[in-house]
């Protein structure tokens, strides 16, 4: 089972290329849009407005379905986007392009969007705008500029919006460039104080509430940001394993007696009872229940999904985002995440890999399972047998796909019949 999460988004953005490379102006918009027997789009009341109307505007393609939850957790926020521009006057318009299963469910969806839509029984314009611009995935937002010989089609919009909200627009190079050189600096300011403490909080939750713990006496660990909730069902598989391992690093340290580890729940629960419910099962520190501090976090260290562990050096800089798979790869041998610990892990981990065999029929699976690196057909994965995520080394069913930690093969015995 192939992971495609962590792909990194090159430069701020991603041209689009297409053989030979077209450009986007308002003439390209009806080839594009319209079709043999419709020059016209629908609106969210069912209105028919004109593909000339765009004429001028940055336009956006949202490749989205009712059906899928990462694009009904990402519309609420387009929406919110889309209003923002459109009340402070920019020349923004937004074309839906479907993938919902059938009418119904399309006009629902597009009901709770303000913005365009190719209808939807044409079909023929929808599959030619996925192949032009090659949609591997949804939710997708692919923008293009009205103006010729200077912009590409950008594929990043979802994720651009998730990063930077209305300040990306409108999506140029030059705007991204910009962006990405604020976010730079302010990454190098970073410190612990600045990023946990606002204008009347200088504290966190603590054990037993309501115990209030200063945010200064963080200053000089290493600290986990820990993005969760009481509703994700990953979440609450992957916190046993987190619980364990905090107090496992923490007795280590005592033991060393120079270094301390904390972890800070930020939390995206949906009411207070949850919350305390979900927090009173945790050992480390909280910010409280609604402080819009976790928000603009999560945009910071652009937190997509959840569970999240972002780690902080002594000094509150950014050490990794990875914290929750460098856990479950390493337990508490992780700490305290540095590349150069990381580099060291997996050197032994490509020692130790030596020992093992390379075919075993693993009790959980049907076919036999093949050990594969990351430079011999294999790559960051998400383990069949605990659900966690995993890069490195890893045994793979070559039929299947099915792939599976080292530390999760249960061996089996094969008999002269194939069964185990």
């Amino acid at each position: 089972m192939r992971n495609k999460e962590g792909k990194e988004m090159k430069d701020g953005f991603q041209a689009l290329t297409n053989g030979d490379r077209e450009e986007f102006s308002s003439s390209r918009f009806s080839s594009l849009l319209e079709s043999k027997d419709r020059d016209y789009l629908l609106s969210s009341t069912g209105a028919q407005v004109k593909v000339s109307d765009l004429e001028g505007k940055v336009i956006g393609l949202y490749f989205s379905a009712n059906w899928y939850p990462p694009c009904r957790n990402f519309t609420p926020v387009l929406v919110e986007f889309y209003e923002q521009l459109k009340t402070s006057g920019s020349n923004f318009e937004i074309v839906y392009v479907s993938s919902d299963e059938d009418l119904d469910a399309f006009n629902n969806y597009h009901g709770s969007m303000p913005w365009l839509a190719i209808p939807f029984p044409d079909l023929e314009t929808k599959k030619a705008l996925n192949k032009k611009f090659d949609i591997e995935g949804i939710p997708c937002l692919v923008i293009l500029q009205p103006n010729n010989n200077k912009d590409d089609a950008l594929h990043d919009g979802v994720e651009l919006i998730y990063r930077y909200g209305v300040r990306a627009f409108p999506f140029t190079k030059e705007r991204l460039e910009k962006l990405m050189e604020e976010e730079r600096e302010k990454h190098e300011r970073q410190t612990l104080t600045n990023l946990l403490t606002n204008h009347d909080r200088d504290h966190l939750l603590g054990h037993p509430r309501p115990k209030q713990v200063p945010i200064a006496s963080l200053i000089g660990k290493t600290v986990g940001l820990f993005f969760s909730a009481q509703w994700c069902v990953p979440c609450v598989k992957f916190i046993p394993k987190l619980i364990s391992m905090y107090q496992k690093i923490k007795q280590m340290l005592v033991e060393k007696g120079d270094e301390d580890f904390e972890i800070v729940y930020m939390s995206n629960d949906r009411d207070q009872e949850s919350f305390d419910s979900y927090f009173n099962t945790m050992p480390w520190l909280a910010l409280p229940f609604g402080d819009p501090t976790v928000k603009d976090l999560a945009k910071h260290f652009d937190v997509h999904g959840i569970p999240c562990l972002i780690i902080l050096g002594p000094d509150g800089k950014t050490v990794t985002r990875q914290g929750r798979n460098l856990i479950n790869l390493y337990q508490e041998n992780a700490y305290p995440f540095t590349e150069a610990k990381v580099e060291l892990l997996e050197k032994q981990m490509d020692e130790e890999a030596k020992s093992l065999p390379r075919l075993v029929y693993h009790s959980g699976h049907r076919h036999e399972l093949t050990l594969v690196s990351e430079g011999n057909g294999g790559g960051p994965f998400i383990c069949c047998d605990c659900d966690e995520q995993g890069s490195g080394w890893a045994y793979q069913c070559l039929e299947c796909g099915y792939e599976v930690h080292p530390k999760c093969v249960s061996v089996a015995d094969r008999d002269s019949t194939g069964n185990t």
